[in-house]
């Protein structure tokens, strides 16, 4: 079997999301809306769950939000695991510096995995969910959520036209993501039982660009591409990229909106216990019966 190709390079997103960190807090706007909302999906999730990781914790948004929720008294151990040595440092409670990747944990020991915005960066997102899922003990769930192939549109379009405006041709600037409709399918993929996929989009106003710019790098999350364009981003590029955005996309007061679409997934390590889909066929009642209605057979049509 041939290795999935080499999108990211791991180790630039490492020394990234190591800058970041001090002030990571200041643009953490889209990881805490992803933390609070896997927290929303466990406190209607009537379980325990003994041993738990948040895989790509960065500041600790989910056991934040956790800790404010109901859903606490039922979640055990909380281990928080990173890329980034320096996103982990300065909280208390068990940290593990990992990488999604190459998952450390042995078959079968975890109850729960949580996995927010951090697993758009995977090279084979399947396999890291493989590796997941047999983590997982029998039953086990888990929630991921990671950035889908609407986001940054309006800056990637003003991007790809000044470029090519400039210079003749243009070359990807901005890392790719995974799209909506293959969200499910990637669970399905991965062998997780009952799978579930959510969108939501999420549009942020800057007032200028470089505004936007500041956030992504104060996120870690600038573009970590394995083939990097060969020709450096010129300050003219940049400037008509800026011009471009206004004219597209500009708002009747002057703001800039910058979508993000985070796409969540939930899914179950497959048990004997879960329920299974029927088999075609073995309806015990007919649907007509069901709604109560009359069954109204479709006209005849004649050759």
């Amino acid at each position: 079997m041939s290795a999935p190709p080499r999108l990211f390079d791991r180790d630039l997103l490492r020394l990234r999301l190591d800058r970041a960190a001090p002030g990571y807090a200041a643009a953490d706007f889209l990881k805490r809306r992803a933390a609070e909302d896997a927290v929303v999906r466990l406190e209607a999730i009537m379980r325990e769950f003994p041993l738990a990781v948040d895989l790509g914790a960065r500041n600790g948004a989910f056991r934040e939000a956790l800790a404010m929720s109901d859903a606490a008294q039922r979640v055990g151990t909380l281990i928080e695991a990173d890329l980034s040595l320096r996103m982990l440092q300065g909280r208390a409670g068990p940290r593990l510096v990992a990488d999604e990747e190459r998952l450390p944990f042995a078959a079968g020991k975890l109850d729960l995995i949580v996995s927010t915005l951090s697993l758009h960066w995977a090279n084979d997102v399947v396999g890291a969910l493989i590796q997941m899922r047999r983590a997982l003990k029998p039953d086990g769930l888990f929630i991921g959520a990671f950035l889908g192939g609407a986001t940054l549109t309006e800056l990637r379009q003003s991007l790809l036209t000044a470029e090519a405006e400039l210079t003749g041709g243009a070359g990807p600037r901005i890392s790719p993501f995974a799209d909506a409709y293959d969200a499910a399918g990637l669970l399905q993929r991965s062998g997780f039982a009952l799978p579930v996929a959510d969108v939501d989009r999420v549009t942020v106003r800057y007032s200028h660009p470089l505004k936007l710019l500041a956030d992504l790098r104060a996120m870690g999350e600038t573009s970590v591409l394995a083939e990097r364009h060969p020709k450096r981003l010129t300050r003219a590029i940049l400037a008509r990229a800026f011009e471009v955005y206004a004219e597209r996309f500009a708002e009747p007061d002057g703001r800039l909106p910058a979508t993000f679409e985070i796409l969540t997934l939930t899914g179950w390590a497959p048990d004997k216990s879960q329920q299974k889909p029927l088999k075609p066929g073995s309806a015990k009642m007919r649907l007509a019966d069901a709604l109560g209605v009359k069954e109204h057979p479709l006209p005849r049509q004649e050759d």
